[in-house]
């Protein structure tokens, strides 16, 4: 008995101790559990209480729905470099009900046959419009083809940081795909956003843009276009090949660009664009004044006399900081704003001046050719295309031809006459290189030519093209 009583305290604290070691655990299993069953029961009874997301949902449907029937996937086939015709597609969306659809320069360049898919799974032929390489904008047409379902656009509307966006296309020929994302910035210079050189001011988003985007829409909130799918960023992105695979960043061209040169390829088949006439001083950026001015703008080195800013009262030494309230941080997006806008159109810059802010009134005019290319015309055939010209009271006849030159690998020789670019005549250099930039040979494009040799009563047609390589700077 005396043992029991010595070792019975003992043994209670063992007893006890096993309970805990294997009941305890069991107990904190269960309490855990029901915390469990609880917090999923109050997760549960807000779902069904709270149709946020439910709204958010059904917005998202309607825009696929608004959207979609205005979306277009377009398949190409177009020579390689081998000139062997090969297939690609991209993306594009219906302009107006007259069957115009908007898409990329590059995605129809050099096309031998485009067919446009519908939403609804109508295929109908089209054919070319007319294309600006310096803004990468193609305007292709369908006829007999049905109803044309217009999208909505936002005119006039500038889309703002962290706003919503959806991007349709066929990324991947996956035809009449969605993707969502923000707006990430606004007056973007991507390095290869564009076919030639540019006029850059993109929208940048982190919506998954993938080959085969290019052309579609980037849409709002409301389901209205704002923008054209049309780069995407990363370590692939090179001058032959301008659609990566998506890195989070992608670009698109604002629709005010988009409508202002989708308007004249319809009207006219070609573009004017605004021109200010100002040579600004080097330092772009921000802006200090002996304390008198601190902030973005570019400082006025000169006005051409007689020019279009001259005109309007812009004078050397003022700094613009603002055109029609866009503010302007370097040269690109000034190029840019004025690029989007056509000659005679009205603008107001924003300039400081002796102390104060004014805004100066400038009818634009329209860019001269060494202004929007770089080269002036005998410099631009020369260094574009080998290609050394005179000016005669006929036109234009060839001087020389440089060995191994897309000249000299199109046939051109000396004492050839050039009489037609692309079936219109050409009478100067200025045309014959004006209609060169209009029918997109210095973005690759195949640009068919009427020459007379010497000596012969009618014309010969030939085809010049350039390569990447020819472009100076690439």
């Amino acid at each position: 008995m005396r043992k029991f009583v010595a070792y019975g305290p003992a043994l209670i604290v063992m007893l006890a101790t096993a309970v805990g070691v294997f009941a305890v655990p069991e107990v904190v299993r269960r309490i855990g559990e029901a915390t469990t069953h609880v917090q999923i029961e109050l997760a549960r009874q807000t779902l069904e209480t709270d149709d946020i997301l439910d709204r958010i949902n059904r917005a998202t449907r309607a825009i696929a729905d608004a959207v979609e029937p205005s979306v277009v996937h377009i398949e190409v086939i177009a020579p390689n470099e081998d000139g062997r015709p090969v297939p690609s597609n991209g993306s594009g969306w219906v302009f107006d009900a007259a069957g115009n659809i908007v898409t990329n320069a590059h995605v129809v360049r050099n096309a031998i046959r485009m067919n446009a898919h519908f939403f609804d799974g109508r295929v109908a032929n089209a054919t070319l419009v007319g294309a600006d390489p310096f803004t990468d904008i193609a305007v292709i047409r369908v006829a007999d083809a049905g109803e044309m379902f217009a999208a909505r656009r936002a005119t006039g509307e500038r889309p703002q940081r962290g706003d919503r966006v959806y991007a349709f296309g066929s990324p991947f020929g996956f035809r009449f795909s969605m993707a969502e994302g923000i707006v990430s910035a606004l007056g973007r210079s991507p390095p290869t956003g564009t076919e030639f050189g540019g006029f850059t001011n993109f929208i940048q988003t982190d919506a998954a843009v993938n080959p085969g985007n290019s052309g579609g829409p980037l849409v709002d909130s409301r389901g209205r276009v704002i923008g054209m799918n049309v780069a995407i960023a990363n370590a692939r992105t090179t001058r032959s090949e301008n659609e990566g695979q998506s890195a989070g960043i992608s670009f698109a061209i604002p629709l005010a660009m988009i409508e202002s040169v989708v308007d004249q390829l319809i009207r006219t088949g070609e573009v004017s664009r605004g021109f200010l006439g100002v040579a600004f001083l080097p330092d772009n950026g921000r802006i200090e004044l002996d304390g008198q001015f601190r902030g973005v703008g570019l400082g006025v080195r000169s006005v051409t006399p007689g020019g279009p800013a001259d005109n309007g009262g812009l004078k050397a030494g003022d700094i613009v900081t603002a055109i029609n309230d866009d503010p302007v941080s370097d040269m690109a997006r000034l190029r840019s704003i004025i690029s989007s806008y056509r000659p005679g159109d009205q603008v107001a810059l924003r300039v400081w001046r002796e102390g104060r802010f004014e805004d100066v009134m400038v009818s634009l005019g329209r860019m001269p050719f060494d202004v929007l290319t770089g080269f002036r015309p005998a410099q631009f055939l020369a260094v574009m295309t080998g290609l050394y010209v005179n000016e005669t009271s006929e036109g234009v006849r060839v001087r020389a031809v440089e060995e191994d030159s897309p000249a000299s690998e199109a046939g051109l020789a000396p004492n050839d006459e050039i009489v037609g670019v692309a079936g219109r005549s050409v009478s100067s250099l200025n045309t014959l290189a004006e209609a060169l930039v209009r029918e997109g040979l210095i973005s690759g494009w195949a640009v068919p030519l009427s020459v007379r040799s010497e000596g012969q009563s009618q014309p010969r047609d030939v085809t010049v093209q350039i390569t990447p390589y020819r472009i100076p700077g690439e």
